[in-house]
């Protein structure tokens, strides 16, 4: 089986968050099964690093028609550990500071998916599947289907699928863009329309072979009014997983000293090293962590609600992120009360992350939402025990310690009271019983968060559609 992803963003090149990690680490896990290769199209941003495109391979170049519009399209290619990546150049729409929230979002991705259809003939392949990955990438299948299908035989057999990775980012806009941004016709509006609007999630949903979303319960939670952004469909999840050797405590070059489940004593360096680096005092308490979006669907307003109470216990607290203005606020004035317990760290920045993740003992990811989430996979990949509202991914990836199964703490009710409640369990058990804390760190880093199980069942669903 030929399959081409097609997506805004993939680690290393350029990633701001899961969906990076993900088309940075499936294509690989797929590609290790037999009888099937999947190879990445996406944006050659400006914030590639030269340390890659030094040795990208130029394949040709065309013009790609949008509308009116007669764009150039370079075409790159690198191999990056067993994946072929091309890379769509042009540096009008891509030449950015950053990869999403510019004015002409929905014209710059309707380029992408246009030329990831157009360089096929170029690259030399053909894919029996194409999988596009949110709503950046949704006008892939709708052009596949409704344009180059009808126009040239060898896009008619290509199967499709749209995976949804957080539902409530779906590229919405004006009915009137529909020909002279999107280059389609009113005969497309039907599948495209939504509430009044352009809806380019719903028409890559309407078109597309199969649906699939990133974790089983969130597959169910979008079926309902509080989750689904005001889209319905019947879809399928297939639990994302993480990339064992791009986190990986044993190897990780970029945190303080290394550790493993087998032997736990780096982890304590990676705690001191960042409370030194941040100008924490150096007690025996838990080190709790936040490293989020500072989003409200991320569970912050329960943060907020009980964040003094929690810091008058005996803890320390670290949180990474920026986001809404509201909680960038909160979490700054939080460290100025609590100045020698809590950092509020307003930024984004992964090897910080990662050197949070190996220093925490307890990571809080309270999610009123969550498609998948990786936050809580990553930080039992560092031995930080997660503590999580049972919702969306949350739920199928992590289990209360009360169950046959658990690997960390969970509240089902969407409170802070429950929050505060579960947090403090956690901290009991560091604090009255630091063996059994020590064991159930030890379990959390050997939990199985790969993309094995996942890979084997997105090939299922590929091998379905080739023989509809």
């Amino acid at each position: 089986m030929k399959i081409l992803y097609v997506a805004a963003e993939a680690l290393p090149f350029a990633s701001s968050g899961g969906l990076g990690d993900v088309i940075g680490s499936l294509p690989e896990a797929l590609n290790k099964l037999p009888d099937t290769e999947v190879r990445v199209v996406m944006p050659l941003y400006g914030t590639v690093p030269d340390a890659f495109r030094k040795d990208f391979r130029f394949l040709g170049s065309k013009t790609v028609e949008l509308s009116w519009r007669k764009q150039y399209c370079g075409i790159f290619s690198y191999e990056y550990r067993g994946v072929t990546f091309y890379f769509v150049d042009n540096e009008y729409y891509f030449k950015r500071s950053r990869i999403y929230g510019e004015f002409d979002d929905g014209e710059r991705f309707a380029f992408f998916c246009r030329a990831a259809l157009e360089i096929l003939p170029d690259i030399g392949y053909f894919p029996d599947i194409l999988h596009a990955h949110d709503w950046h990438a949704a006008l892939s299948t709708v052009y596949l289907k409704r344009v180059y299908a009808h126009k040239d035989a060898r896009y008619s057999s290509i199967k499709s699928v749209i995976t949804i990775h957080n539902i409530q980012y779906q590229g919405v806009y004006g009915r009137e863009l529909i020909g002279d941004v999107f280059a389609l016709g009113e005969e497309d509006i039907p599948c495209l329309e939504y509430d009044g609007a352009i809806n380019l999630l719903k028409g890559g949903i309407d078109v597309s072979d199969a649906v699939t979303t990133v974790s089983p319960t969130y597959a169910e939670e979008i079926l309902t009014p509080a989750y689904s952004s005001g889209l319905y469909k019947v879809l399928c999840g297939i639990l994302n997983g993480i990339d064992r050797k791009y986190y990986n405590p044993s190897k990780d070059k970029e945190i303080a000293a290394n550790y493993s489940s087998r032997n736990i004593a780096g982890k304590s360096e990676c705690r001191a090293a960042l409370r030194s680096s941040l100008g924490l005092p150096q007690k025996d308490v838990p080190l709790l962590a936040v490293v989020s979006r500072l989003a409200g669907h991320k569970g912050l307003d329960l943060l907020m609600l009980c964040g003094d109470e929690l810091l008058e216990s005996d803890v320390q607290l670290v949180v990474l992120g920026q986001g809404e203005k509201a909680y960038e606020e909160y979490f700054a004035s939080l460290q100025r009360r609590f100045p020698d317990k809590c950092r509020a760290l307003i930024t984004y920045d992964r090897a910080l992350s990662k050197r949070i993740y190996a220093a925490a003992d307890v990571f809080i990811m309270p999610s009123k939402s969550e498609p998948c989430g990786l936050a809580q996979m990553i930080a039992s990949r560092y031995g930080a025990i997660p503590v999580v509202h049972d919702t969306g991914g949350l739920h199928d990836s992590i289990k209360d310690i009360s169950s046959k199964n658990g690997n960390g703490f969970t509240f089902a009710a969407y409170s802070s009271d429950e929050l505060l409640k579960t947090v403090r369990r956690a901290v009991s058990l560091y604090s009255d019983r630091r063996d059994g804390f020590e064991a159930l760190r030890k379990k959390v880093m050997n939990v199985d968060f790969t993309w094995k199980k996942s890979a084997l069942n997105y090939k299922k669903l590929y091998e379905k559609l080739i023989l509809e």
